[in-house]
């Protein structure tokens, strides 16, 4: 009998962007998916996993990601995450896990922030395109489980606060130590550099992503639904050009895709 597809919602809260690019990706990685609204919680429950996409939930008013992180649907969530279900927060989304305490995850509250950014030329947002690099081959994070050591992903950015901070530096040796974070922003070699423009917004230790302990829930800044495909990446004006018998080029999965190739994988192990 084949195996059924997982079943991923989008949770749409005002203000929010990029659900349509992030459902896109869910169905190129083989996984059937609905952009869900943030007050149809019955059916929220009911999926095999869940993206919160960016945007700016709720006009990010008081802080980014904050009002969206007290809706009741992130009890849903947050015990759907509790049974092993994956859980991808991009951007506005990622501001939000971090808001709701479900990222870093170490002590069921608040620990890190996602701080304006620090930037010498522009102030607040900041678009363009950057390179991360997967810190740990972590095969038990959802989201990396098609990604090798030290993998370079052409991603881009867009947010006026992306800037992982905290004032505690034990946590930060101790997200070093259990593998929880998993992208740092490089070069497009690879090199680390915590100068600007490799590191686009100041982040302590160029963090770009961080899972929870557990592996299952992932907050990153850069949006991994915009670089899923060829023709979404900045370098392919030649293939373009080269006519309409290069349609399938440019229709093939870029390596962002794998993160969402990942959560496929995680979720039909964990059914198994």
């Amino acid at each position: 009998m084949p195996t059924k597809k997982p079943n991923i919602a989008v949770v749409y809260f005002p203000g929010n962007n990029c659900e349509a690019e992030a459902l896109d990706a869910v169905l190129a990685a083989e996984m059937n998916g609905k952009i869900l609204r943030w007050n149809q919680k019955k059916e929220v429950e009911k999926y095999d996993g869940y993206i919160i996409p960016g945007g700016w939930g709720y006009e990010d008013r008081i802080r980014a990601g904050v009002i969206m992180a007290k809706d009741p649907v992130f009890d849903i969530i947050k015990k759907g995450a509790e049974n092993g279900k994956p859980v991808l927060g991009i951007c506005n989304g990622a501001q939000a896990l971090v808001e709701c305490g479900m990222i870093p995850g170490l002590k069921n509250k608040v620990e890190m922030a996602l701080a304006p950014n620090k930037n010498p030329f522009i102030s607040g947002y900041y678009c363009t395109w950057i390179h991360i690099k997967s810190a740990e081959n972590n095969n038990k994070c959802a989201f990396t489980k098609f990604i090798e050591k030290e993998q370079i992903i052409p991603v881009p950015i867009a947010h006026g606060e992306g800037r992982y901070i905290t004032k505690d530096r034990e946590l930060l040796q101790q997200l070093i130590k259990n593998k929880q974070i998993i992208f740092r922003y490089s070069t497009k070699g690879g090199k680390i550099e915590e100068s600007f423009p490799t590191n686009p917004n100041g982040a302590m230790y160029n963090i770009a992503a961080i899972c929870n302990k557990k592996g299952n829930v992932m907050a990153i800044m850069p949006h991994p639904e915009r670089a899923s495909f060829v023709r979404q990446l900045p370098d392919i004006t030649d293939l373009k050009n080269k006519g309409t018998g290069k349609i399938l080029e440019i229709e093939k999965p870029a390596p962002a895709r794998l993160i969402f190739d990942s959560m496929k994988k995680y979720i039909e192990e964990k059914v198994v």
